[in-house]
């Protein structure tokens, strides 16, 4: 609801605008006559004043009275609702209304298998799918193949678990992860050595061994609550397993300083609001058939 002001500012200028378009449309005359506006160029060219075509000047006159029904009917004259109460929440509602009493009892049935089970199945997969494209392919792509950021959904790395409980947990209720920036508390050099002993966890070739050595102490007393004294994460609060060559913010050594030193926010926003328990069972499966293990 606007202030009173701005909606009587907007019926005057509304109402206004009609009644101009009306006024010059009432203004319109025949011509019997072949008419000039006086205005001559290069001697002999004169300019015409023809009148419009009748079905130019009835189309005009049919646009302006649909805007009037219109602003009658519907929402568009200040904080006036319209005769038909019309409002884009009680369409929304409508709409997904309908479509729960058309697929409703679909999902239901579906949401009936066990997740591992419908992960093999076409018809779920293909439900899964249709829901997974609209809601979760804009970050994870249409593929599932993720981005940087964005966790690619058909390998076999789990930030946070794969098995059916977990992902649909992740799905239905989101996920926040945080990596502690380092940039107050470690030097440039003591970063650079954390991230070479980082690199040497999975096992890249080619590094500095005395970095890494030293990178390997800061390691053990800043690193090793979240990511383990191995390299290989915690899953019950998302830190990344450095074992496996999987980078999901880049895999470049610049890039890796970056996130040591200035650290990460990083959110999976919760469906449970936009989608109900079946449909989150149904896409938990799909998600699962696009892994490695093809939902086992």
């Amino acid at each position: 609801m606007m202030p009173s002001f701005w909606s009587m500012f907007i019926v005057v200028l509304l109402v206004a605008n009609v009644a101009v378009c009306l006024w010059m449309l009432m203004g319109g005359r025949d011509i019997s006559e072949t008419e000039t506006t006086g205005h001559v160029w290069d001697g002999d060219l004169k300019e015409y004043n023809n009148p419009l075509p009748r079905w130019w000047l009835y189309l005009f006159w049919g646009t302006v009275i649909y805007s009037a029904i219109y602003l009658i009917l519907f929402p568009g004259l200040g904080n006036f609702s319209g005769t038909l109460g019309w409002t884009q929440e009680g369409q929304y509602a409508q709409e997904v209304e309908r479509a729960e009493a058309t697929y409703g009892e679909i999902f239901k049935r579906l949401a009936a298998t066990p997740i591992p089970e419908l992960a093999k199945d076409p018809a779920g997969q293909r439900a899964g799918r249709n829901i997974f494209v609209n809601n979760c392919a804009t970050c994870h792509g249409s593929d599932g193949r993720g981005a940087r950021g964005y966790p690619n959904l058909t390998d076999d790395v789990w930030l946070y678990g794969g098995d059916a409980k977990t992902v649909v947990q992740s799905i239905a209720n989101g996920r926040y992860g945080v990596m502690a920036p380092y940039a107050a508390i470690l030097t440039e050099q003591q970063i650079a050595e954390v991230t070479e002993y980082t690199l040497s966890l999975s096992g890249r070739e080619g590094l500095d061994g005395a970095l890494v050595t030293a990178g390997q102490q800061h390691y053990m007393i800043y690193c090793v609550a979240c990511h383990g004294a191995e390299g290989k994460g915690m899953q019950a609060l998302g830190a990344a397993d450095l074992t496996d060559d999987v980078w999901l913010h880049g895999a470049s050594r610049a890039r890796i300083k970056t996130v040591i030193a200035e650290g990460l926010n990083n959110q999976m926003p919760a469906q449970a609001d936009f989608l109900t328990p079946e449909r989150i069972h149904v896409v938990a499966a799909y998600v699962l058939s696009l892994g490695a293990a093809g939902g086992e």
